[in-house]
């Protein structure tokens, strides 16, 4: 929607408002005209129910203004005296228009003082349970999510199974984009499967500061920028097209910062024709062809100690593929006897062009490509027959401009363009699991705007392959409450909780114990 016809419907919302409570306004001892005054009419509505004046600005934050809508049509009709359940419930299920039907036909009285607790069990197990909602949607969508892993692209450093806590903050909550939505809920409902938004109206979105920005090697979870995907494990089943913030959410270790000439060459990925370091918990996995001497070599040795269970693909007699390797299983590969030879296997530049590889029209492999100028917010890039595919998209989708190629140039918003000026800042994502991952080799950019936050707390932990009748192995107990980034080894600070949460319930029965004395 333009901002135009935001703000005609805006205006109609507020006469919709003013029409159907001008005369509770009235017996309210307010004027009648005071319910169709914008903003004012919600501040004035607020001293009327006797809420604080500072609630008028959360129905004006999206999703959780869906919550308070209903808050403030059940508040509005116990502040003139509709306090049973019945009441209650007409005024949710109506969309709040039972409201109107009390302003017009009923002889209702304004209490001016009224208790704010409810009066019915009803009644209190709605306003308890819409006020939970609103405190966790706010944690939620500003300052914390909870997200799972699900696949292994950053095996190693996150594990399928981990639960993580990912911060919101960091880089900079976004507002959300899409208008109507179930809280905490991303594009899908549990059990339907279906969406769980209205694709219209979108909201203009921006991004609150952030106390810091992404740094190279940073794991960020951000919006899959391509995603088409009804559901995120069925990609044969509908397509859909997203709104950003609806976009299946992926994780992935950020390589490439806006202004970077990125390239991988034999695997090996340069930055400004530099080599990448990774930092100590990065564990990159690759595939080797392994040749062994046909003896039979220790299979609870490699499919245990090297976690390589189901990631042993036999291609001929006493040949092997072997996935997910770290550089530390290779070196313990290289030591067994029974293999002849541990080869890596390494992509190289195809001799024709490969389309399943960024910008898919190069002859590039997923070892074996570059270089790309990764675009800056603010900074200027050539176009070109050779440049225009690697930025098409990002000038199109991205930044909302109409491109058009005609008489062997380029035009965008119908003028004739030589260069192009980005307006954000884009990342090149990769997983550390390099022959397993769904990363910016496939499809591109991440812009700035598509970016979700930083994950930086494992709260719980499992493995997948082990049942829950051995709940006990099942958990990951090192794992918990460990820290995602920071230096040297993943540390679990679980047991610290058990001792300061048991701490806490001493205190406490202490506490009582003694106010009971």
């Amino acid at each position: 929607m333009t901002a135009l016809q935001w703000f005609i419907f805006f205006l109609i919302v507020q006469i919709i408002h003013g029409l159907g409570t001008w005369k509770l306004y009235e017996k309210a001892g307010r004027k009648s005209w005071e319910a169709f005054i914008p903003v004012y009419n919600s501040i004035i509505l607020m001293k009327i129910i006797n809420r604080s004046t500072w609630w008028t600005a959360l129905l004006f934050i999206p999703i959780i203004n869906l919550i308070m809508f209903i808050v403030v049509w059940v508040e509005t009709l116990r502040s003139f005296g509709k306090n049973s359940s019945k009441d209650t419930l007409l005024g949710v299920l109506t969309l709040g228009f039972y409201i109107y039907y009390v302003n017009y036909f009923e002889n209702v009285e304004y209490i001016k003082d009224r208790s704010l607790v409810a009066k019915t069990q009803v009644g209190d197990t709605i306003s308890s349970l819409l006020y939970a909602i609103v405190v966790a949607t706010l944690v939620h969508t500003y300052v914390m999510q909870p997200f799972t892993i699900p696949t292994s692209s950053l095996e190693k450093s996150l594990l399928i199974g981990d639960f993580l806590f990912v911060s919101k903050f960091h880089y900079g909550a976004r507002t959300p984009k899409t208008a109507v939505a179930l809280p905490m809920v991303h594009d899908s409902l549990l059990v339907v499967k279906e969406k769980s938004y209205l694709s219209w109206p979108q909201l203009p979105s921006f991004r609150l500061p952030g106390v810091q920005s992404i740094k190279r090697n940073d794991i960020v979870v951000f919006n899959w920028p391509v995603d088409t995907v009804y559901q995120f494990f069925d990609r044969s089943g509908r397509h859909i097209d997203k709104p950003v913030d609806k976009r299946s959410n992926y994780v992935k270790r950020c390589v490439g910062l806006p202004g970077d000439s990125f390239s991988i060459k034999n695997g090996d990925i340069l930055i400004n024709n530099k080599k990448l370091v990774l930092p100590e918990r990065a564990r990159p996995q690759w595939s080797y062809d392994v040749v062994t001497d046909g003896s039979s070599f220790d299979a609870e040795y490699i499919l245990g100690e090297l976690q390589l269970t189901d990631r042993i693909v036999p291609t001929g007699e006493n040949q092997f593929i072997f996935s997910a390797v770290t550089d530390e299983a290779y070196n313990k590969l290289k030591q067994n006897p029974a293999i002849k030879s541990i080869t890596k296997r390494i992509a190289p530049a195809p001799e024709s062009i490969d389309k399943s590889i960024f910008p898919h029209n190069q002859k590039w492999s997923q070892d074996n490509l570059g270089p790309i100028y990764i675009p800056e917010a603010n900074k200027t890039v050539a176009l070109n027959k050779e440049t225009l595919p690697f930025y098409k998209r990002l000038i199109t989708e991205y930044e909302g401009n109409k491109l058009e190629e005609k008489g062997g140039k380029i035009y965008i918003n119908d003028k004739e363009a030589t260069n192009y000026t980005f307006k954000q800042d884009y990342y090149w994502m990769m997983g550390d699991n390099r022959h397993n991952s769904e990363d910016s080799r496939y499809w591109g950019f991440v812009p700035f705007d598509h970016v979700v936050g930083k994950p930086v707390f494992i709260w719980w932990s499992i493995d997948p392959n082990v049942p829950w009748s051995k709940a006990i192995d099942k958990i990951r107990w090192d794992r918990l409450f460990c820290t995602v980034g920071g230096n040297g080894q993943p540390v679990s600070y679980f047991k610290y909780f058990i001792i300061a949460l048991v701490a806490w319930f001493a205190y406490d029965f202490y506490r009582r114990k003694k106010a009971k004395a």
